[in-house]
């Protein structure tokens, strides 16, 4: 009996004994790194619609398989809205985020399509393809800089984080000299580990600098997305301030993050890393599979049931939360035979790793152009390159939402 038949038959009879559920985000053993954490993982295997419990001890669902996933993302029925009660939030800071500064992918339609419809037009392939030479440009002065003279240096720090910083704050608008302060903020926003205090300070603060900027907009306009989003006269600078916030915030951390975990991954793969050298073509659907196989969101999209629904042979009640872990998903045998290996030459277009549905990742089409420009770029300058610690000293990002790597100390 699964455990979905287990609560199910306790709630009919009233009799049958609870089973322990497991906790989210779940613990990391001492296997592979580039893994899902080995509870959710085991999941996925036996019992892939399962209870969990969260960190306040409440508890909700956790969907697992890739076909569950997509149903449960794809279903108006299971709604994004976060005001909703029972909606199941990972940590206390990050319910704090939605108290103060809502945003967008916490909404459901129809607020949340009104408010998407300002950004398309600004991700769409076609705008973004446009950016390549820009984004070549940045790669290659970041590398010119990193190299100059030396052997050494942290890929974070050095390329990985400034690349997709620059980038988003070129597109908003936003002045790049401040990217120490919004690093920093964002980086107690993303943290599992910062107090419902101080998310909410960092949260306001950075709302506040946003609020500022849209008000200069006004009276300094340019070709950035915040200023349009003042032009356009709908929104207030509020408004204007949170979808910045989140295109900020998810617009450098997300890509950095890929960026240096997948260029670790690949020297950890040698002859995956050989097979891109030889056959530079290999590249977009390389940046594919790294998607597939590293899925930085480790901890789960959350979603709330507004009815009844059967999933994987349980119910899921109106009002009961739903995580759906899409690394556990982009790991599934039945759609990606071999999933734990990594293959660079392997379709992985079914890969959810930026969501499914209408609320999947705006910014998809950027990511997908950075990731491969610095990739390619990394590779073809740095024949040499290698990992400059021990693999075991390599500090992950076990401690925050969007999984990676703090630094990542190279040589060539």
């Amino acid at each position: 009996m699964t455990t979905a038949e287990r609560i199910d038959m306790e709630r009919a009879t009233g009799t049958a004994e609870r089973p322990a559920a497991l906790a989210v985000p779940a613990a990391r053993a001492d296997g592979c790194p580039f893994d899902p954490a080995p509870g959710v993982e085991r999941a996925r295997r036996e019992d892939p619609v399962t209870r969990a419990t969260l960190w306040d001890g409440s508890s909700c669902w956790l969907v697992t398989r890739h076909q569950d996933v997509r149903e449960v993302l794809g279903d108006p029925r299971f709604s994004a809205d976060a005001t909703r009660p029972g909606f199941p939030f990972l940590t206390a800071g990050a319910r704090e985020i939605v108290g103060s500064n809502p945003i967008f992918i916490r909404q459901d339609d129809p607020d949340h399509a009104r408010l998407r419809r300002m950004l398309t037009a600004d991700f769409m392939v076609k705008k973004v393809e446009a950016l390549r030479p820009e984004v070549q440009r940045i790669a290659d002065e970041l590398l010119d800089r990193m190299t100059d003279g030396r052997t050494s240096a942290d890929l974070v720090a050095e390329f990985a984080l400034p690349l997709p910083s620059l980038v988003i704050c070129l597109l908003l608008g936003v002045p790049y000299e401040d990217h120490e302060f919004f690093q920093e903020r964002s980086r107690i926003l993303l943290s599992l580990r910062s107090a419902a205090e101080e998310v909410r300070t960092a949260s306001d603060e950075l709302q506040d600098y946003l609020i500022r900027l849209a008000e200069s907009k006004r009276q300094r306009p340019d070709d950035g997305i915040v200023s349009r989003l003042v032009a356009r006269g709908e929104l207030d600078s509020t408004d204007i301030a949170s979808m910045g916030r989140l295109l900020l915030v998810a617009g450098h951390e997300t890509t950095a993050n890929m960026t240096a975990l997948s260029t670790l991954t690949l020297l950890r793969n040698p002859e995956q890393l050989a097979r891109l050298r030889n056959d530079p073509s290999l590249i977009k659907g390389a940046v594919e599979e790294l998607l597939r196989y590293l899925t930085i969101v480790h901890n789960g999209l959350p979603r709330i049931a507004t009815e009844d629904v059967t999933l994987g042979g349980a119910t899921i009640r109106a009002g009961e939360g739903v995580l759906c872990t899409i690394n556990t998903a982009n790991r599934d045998e039945d759609v990606f035979p071999g999933g734990d290996t990594l293959d660079v030459g392997r379709d992985a277009r079914r890969h959810v790793a930026f969501g499914f549905g209408v609320h999947q990742c705006l910014g998809q089409p950027l990511a997908r152009v950075e990731l491969q420009i610095a990739l390619e770029t990394l590779l073809r300058r740095l024949p040499e390159l290698r990992l400059d610690i021990p693999f075991e000293d390599v500090p992950f990002r076990h401690d925050m939402g969007i999984y990676g790597v703090h630094a990542l100390p190279i040589a060539w």
